[in-house]
């Protein structure tokens, strides 16, 4: 009697693009959350009469925690499976959003947004896009990053306009119940469909000339993660590339994510149209990051960091003189330009940790993100405290701007790398 030895075939390109569609609807999801901070601001402020720094205080919080858990992301990934760090993750970002709706004091929106719905959030960041890439593919795999890494900004632009109309015509409670529901949709098609690795169900990743068995899982990836912070931060050339990373955080999560819809209101914009100008934000910053990608190949990397920042630098400066209550086409040009400078910094910074920090650059890059998502936070406190205290957000484009300036300066100041 013969025997047969099972021999896993090549992975049916439906399936790995399957893998790589459920995970971009995961991270589309994830991405809406972190906009709505600035629908709620106003409402918030209307029903419990918080300052907009408590209400910045969440946000700051929820911007924190999402850059510190992404480098530990990955290594949960590799010790416990994707699958069920997504799960467990859309889980926190669904009851974090069910409770907020509960909520009656401050210090529950800093706990329930800011920490669960953070912790979650970071959960599925550019890690999880990362690793999906990683272990489902090897040929089209820049290609499933960058779709990935995309999904981001497209699931600001797809699900903004919408939350800020259930905002406007039905109050902020259905649009964060929605967000909760959209969450644990998600968690049941995460279920269905996610696999950790294509060795668990007989295939090899797409592209692959043979079997590609599944790693172990990696006990000791926290522990190098905290080592590589632990070698990195005596380089003064990881606290320079954080610093000016954290400028980038600053002066777009922390402040046009934040409070564009608040200052644009306080001009007497309404907050649907606010909100669609934010959304054309995230359209043109896609034309933005895959040109940057594309220029990061060709051109010295500093360099385009310079530009970026001091292009970014300007905007801001004249942003107080274009925003009012009408989408002028001063405001339209503002939206296009930012658009492409907003999220066309990250391929050059990628590229400036790996050529400094050779084959950590990738882990150093995850703890510059989390510098980045520090100054985020840091700006969404100090933009709601000059409006509490000053009246308006003049002080808070001009102060964006000035370190927009440092940063471009600093930028130029980044060594090659030591071969």
């Amino acid at each position: 009697m013969q025997t047969t030895t099972h021999v896993p075939s090549p992975v049916r390109p439906r399936r790995a693009w399957l893998m790589a569609l459920v995970a971009g609807l995961v991270i589309t999801g994830a991405a809406a959350f972190a906009t709505m901070p600035g629908l709620l601001t106003e409402p918030l402020r209307t029903e419990y009469r918080w300052s907009r720094a408590e209400i910045g205080l969440a946000a700051s919080v929820n911007m924190v925690l999402y850059g510190l858990v992404a480098p530990f992301a990955a290594a949960w990934m590799d010790r416990f499976g994707l699958r069920r760090v997504a799960l467990v993750a859309l889980v926190l970002v669904a009851v974090g959003a069910a409770l907020t709706t509960l909520m009656s004091q401050a210090w529950q929106f800093t706990l329930y947004w800011g920490l669960l719905v953070g912790a979650g959030t970071g959960s599925l960041s550019m890690t999880f896009a990362a690793t999906v890439a990683q272990r489902w593919f090897v040929a089209r795999r820049g290609l499933v990053v960058g779709a990935l890494t995309g999904a981001s900004a497209f699931g600001q632009m797809v699900f903004l306009p919408a939350l800020a109309w259930v905002v406007d015509h039905h109050s902020w409670r259905p649009a964060v119940v929605g967000l909760a529901l959209t969450a644990v949709v998600l968690a049941v098609l995460a279920a269905l469909v996610l696999r950790d690795h294509p060795a668990d169900v007989g295939l090899v990743p797409y592209g692959a000339a043979g079997l590609i068995a599944r790693p172990a899982p990696e006990r000791g990836a926290s522990a190098r993660t905290l080592r590589v912070l632990s070698t990195s931060v005596r380089d003064r050339r990881f606290w320079l590339l954080a610093a000016i990373f954290a400028v980038c955080g600053a002066t777009t999560n922390g402040l046009l994510w934040t409070h564009f819809v608040p200052a644009a209101q306080d001009q007497g914009m309404a907050v649907t149209a606010a909100a669609a100008l934010v959304s054309a934000v995230g359209v043109f910053s896609l034309v933005g990051t895959v040109a940057s990608g594309w220029s990061s190949d060709r051109f010295d990397p500093r360099w385009l960091l310079a530009s970026y920042y001091a292009g970014r630098a300007v905007l801001l400066a004249v942003l107080p003189l274009v925003l009012g209550p009408q989408a002028g086409p001063a405001m339209v040009a503002f939206v296009v330009l930012f658009g492409l400078l907003d999220v066309a910094t990250v391929p050059p910074t990628i590229l400036l940790a790996r050529r400094m920090f050779g084959a950590d650059g990738a882990v150093v890059f995850g703890w510059v993100n989390a510098v980045h998502q520090v100054g985020a936070g840091a700006m969404a406190v100090v933009g709601g405290l000059v409006r509490d205290v000053g009246g308006g957000y003049g002080p808070v484009w001009l102060l964006a701007a000035a370190l927009c300036v440092l940063a471009a300066s600093a930028s130029l100041r980044l060594g090659r790398s030591k071969r």
